[in-house]
């Protein structure tokens, strides 16, 4: 594996969670480490062509799920081809909606789920990239767009 930034999922059944993100997501599972008390200390799925490393809560080694903080503040962008599709699938396999998917400033398609693992997903189809100053005129005063110079 080279250099990067991937997630690291603690999840309440990890063995759950895989089979949520490979059927909802389309994640495939490329390896698992299973213990000899049988929770998953490590697992590695590719999804959207990305790594994502997941394993069971571990309590003893402050591992834990979002459910052990009541919540999480971190969030997944995962884009899709359909948001409004894999959000129902998400449902049907036991997430819940915390925003609905609907249009958004920007022209993509995107809403906001909680997989049944506690962890917070924005599922978003891109539209055509605006330009900033378009952006600019869509916001009005809600925002303020700020660019940074190329490096």
């Amino acid at each position: 594996m080279g250099q990067g930034l991937l997630p690291y999922l603690c999840c309440p059944d990890a063995a759950a969670a895989i089979d949520f993100y490979t059927s909802v997501f389309g994640a495939t599972e490329v390896q698992r480490w299973t213990a000899d008390d049988g929770r998953i200390g490590h697992a590695e799925l590719s999804l959207a062509g990305e790594p994502l490393f997941l394993a069971d809560e571990y309590p003893e080694i402050g591992v834990r799920s979002p459910y052990a903080y009541g919540g999480t503040p971190l969030s997944l962008v995962l884009s899709v081809p359909d948001a409004v599709a894999t959000a129902e699938r998400a449902v049907e396999a036991g997430a819940t909606v915390e925003r609905p998917v609907k249009a958004q400033d920007d022209g993509s398609t995107a809403g906001w789920i909680i997989d049944p693992s506690g962890h917070r997903w924005n599922l978003r189809t891109a539209a055509e990239e605006l330009p900033v100053e378009q952006l600019r005129e869509v916001v009005g005063d809600r925002y303020t767009i700020t660019e940074q110079p190329e490096r």
